[in-house]
């Protein structure tokens, strides 16, 4: 059985429109697909991300000198809210686990084989 990462990317701005019983609801829907995950045997691990902090490490050129920004997103307005490792025998069976997954409401979910 293969393992594979599903990140859950998205635009934060998108959840400050919500009211508080509308999150409230959207994290029970998300506890009920990871339940479904669990259930399945599917589900090896997972977590939301803070999405307030975070910073990006990058190299410059030849000087291999670090380049630190504020994260999570200070590139994009696009972050990382969380992920989930699951199991599962191909990458078709890893990317039909995401279809019925609340975050495809809200952003885009990135499935990535873990290479052992």
């Amino acid at each position: 059985m293969n393992q594979y990462l599903l990140i859950l990317r998205h635009d934060p701005a998108v959840f400050q429109h919500m009211s508080p019983q509308e999150i409230q609801q959207t994290f029970a829907k998300y506890r009920a697909w990871r339940t479904r995950l669990s259930d399945a045997g599917r589900l090896v691990g997972g977590q939301k991300l803070e999405d307030t902090d975070g910073r990006v490490m990058r190299t410059s050129g030849d000087s291999k000198e670090i380049r630190i920004t504020d994260g999570p997103f200070a590139e994009s307005k696009e972050l990382v809210g969380g992920f989930f490792l699951v199991s599962a025998e191909s990458y078709q069976e890893a990317v039909e686990l995401c279809h019925d997954s609340p975050h495809l409401e809200f952003g885009a979910i990135e499935v990535r084989r873990i290479e052992v």
